[in-house]
């Protein structure tokens, strides 16, 4: 009553309250008057969102027919007699982490891709290398391909062994000037987002990224693995240190420079 405490009524019995001065509350105001009613009698309900009904056949060829028409080379989008239809999306990699490959493994054949072969089974050697910074990678799929798929599709063509929990696909857009990333849900269709978007990719880009480290399940991860993160961390760490202390070696250079050259100048 004297500081004005409030708290709900469930959570009375938690509630210690460090009153310095006991016997000086001047209200009336009985403990039971600044309770709350209960959380779910508190909070306000929030409104689910209604999803919007999902476009018919006649609605995607007509959409389809749109996207077509401003397709500037062959990658054109194609309807299925089922309704579905296929395209291309290209993704950027902009990976900063090395990815962990079969070491001593050649590179896949057109024989290989076309009997499915998974050339990362056939050695439990590993190697760490980085992927070519902003490289491109194109894709034909279907309107059901999931962003899971796009992801396990890009690390199999690449041959990378890692968990693919550790990537996450982005959606890259450009409004005022300004560039905005969205990490797509792993259940998001992008050819669809493509279709809507148009194939101007400056409307519109996927990008592959690391997944924020908040959200990865580093229990997914071996030990090796681990240790190779340290190891980098280790690395970038002391590259960093080095460049700070260049950095202030050259301006206490140039100011020792400036000082020699000041010395016997009036002033």
């Amino acid at each position: 009553a004297d500081c004005r405490y409030t708290c709900h009524q469930e959570c009375r019995s938690l509630i210690q309250l460090d009153c310095r001065q006991p016997g000086q509350c001047q209200s009336q105001l009985s403990p039971e008057s600044t309770l709350l009613p209960p959380c779910s009698q508190n909070v306000t309900q929030t409104v689910e969102e209604e999803k919007p009904e999902p476009p018919t056949v006649q609605e995607i060829k007509q959409k389809i027919e749109k996207y077509n028409a401003k397709v500037t080379n062959c990658l054109l989008m194609k309807l299925n007699d089922d309704g579905t239809y296929t395209g291309f999306i290209k993704v950027h990699l902009k990976l900063r982490r090395p990815v962990t490959v079969p070491a001593g493994i050649r590179p896949q054949s057109i024989y290989d891709a076309l009997k499915e072969v998974n050339l990362a089974d056939m050695t439990d050697k590993r190697t760490s290398f980085y992927l070519p910074l902003d490289a491109i990678k194109q894709l034909h799929i279907s309107s059901t391909t999931t962003v899971s798929e796009v992801i396990q599709g890009l690390l199999k063509k690449f041959m990378v062994v890692d968990n693919p929990q550790k990537f996450a696909l982005f959606k890259e857009m450009r409004k005022d000037g300004q560039v905005l990333f969205q990490k797509l849900p792993l259940t998001e269709y992008p050819l669809y987002l493509r279709l809507l978007a148009g194939p101007d990719t400056d409307v519109l880009s996927f990008v592959l990224k690391e997944n924020e480290t908040g959200e990865v399940e580093w229990d997914a991860f071996s030990i090796p693995e681990l240790q190779n993160f340290l190891m980098i961390l280790d690395k970038e760490e002391k590259d960093k240190i080095q460049q700070v202390q260049r950095k202030y070696e050259k301006f206490k250079q140039r100011l020792q420079q400036t000082l020699k050259e000041a010395r016997g100048k009036p002033g």
